[in-house]
């Protein structure tokens, strides 16, 4: 498994790197995204059991991409995309709230599906349209999700080592009995200091720099409630991933569910903070 990892790894992180640093924002990197949230829509179609027709799971996969679009239309106007990006990070407010509520329930409620394809929604539009819209700034835009990947991913190996080494109060036994609170107060200390770094390598001004690093940790707590929601609709589902596409990291949605939380939380902070125009 461990070798696998490294595998799938070693491959997939040139190519994004690749993709984030060396391609257009429209149309290379949009498309380039845009696949992997499709791919991300059929394996939550799995994950919520949408037993529907494949004419009804392409109508799905349309709307999507349609919605995806009209994020496009909604950036011409800098209301209406910052009302959109308010509404995501609500949206994602309230997720994470209602965590506590889950009680390790198992099967996914077939009265739910409308639900469940709105989440889908809310999870993958926001996620494409958060990183399209920082990627197109002209001064530092891939940069800048550069910075966000390296961030999630600081965060996540904060919390494994610190977790491993420290882990004695489980997080949240029934959604993830792996994480624990040490694990997360790693991923802060980490995350804190690759925030820290980045005030520096985009030059901000007093005032950016601090709340840059506060901006930082409430990504990262928003990434740490995206990766236990997907686990809860696992643990319904009851299945260890949400998908096999890549080899020992699971699926699509294994590999962004932090980033579908965070990146429309970034995009906004860095709006309001004036680092993106």
């Amino acid at each position: 498994m461990l070798k696998q990892r490294l595998i799938t790894a070693a491959i997939l992180i040139p190519l994004v790197l690749w993709g984030i640093l060396g391609f257009s924002t429209l149309p290379a990197f949009g498309i380039a995204l845009g696949i992997f949230v499709v791919l991300g829509v059929f394996e939550w179609m799995r994950l919520i059991q949408f037993q529907g027709s494949s004419s009804y799971q392409y109508t799905y996969v349309t709307l999507i991409i349609s919605g995806m679009l009209a994020s496009l239309a909604l950036m011409q106007s800098d209301f209406l995309f910052f009302l959109f990006l308010v509404v995501s990070v609500g949206w994602w407010f309230m997720q994470i709230l209602h965590l506590s509520s889950y009680a390790g329930e198992t099967g996914i409620d077939a009265n739910q599906l409308l639900e469940n394809l709105w989440s889908g929604a809310m999870l993958l539009v926001p996620t494409w349209a958060a990183l399209i819209f920082i990627h197109q700034n002209p001064s530092n835009g891939p940069q800048l999700v550069l910075f966000l990947m390296i961030l999630i991913w600081s965060a996540d190996s904060g919390a494994y080592f610190a977790g491993r080494k420290f882990g004695k109060n489980k997080l949240a036994p029934l959604v993830s009995p792996g994480k624990t609170k040490e694990g997360a107060y790693g991923a802060f200390v980490v995350s804190g200091l690759v925030a820290i770094i980045g005030g520096f390598w985009f030059a901000l001004d007093f005032f950016q720099f601090v709340f840059f690093i506060v901006l930082s940790l409430i990504v990262v707590i928003f990434s740490i409630g995206g990766d236990l929601l997907e686990s809860v609709y696992k643990r319904k589902a009851e299945v260890k991933d949400s998908g096999t596409l890549l080899p020992g990291h699971g699926g699509v949605l294994d590999r962004i569910d932090s980033l579908m939380s965070a990146s429309p939380v970034f995009a906004l902070g860095i709006w309001l903070l004036g680092i993106i125009e």
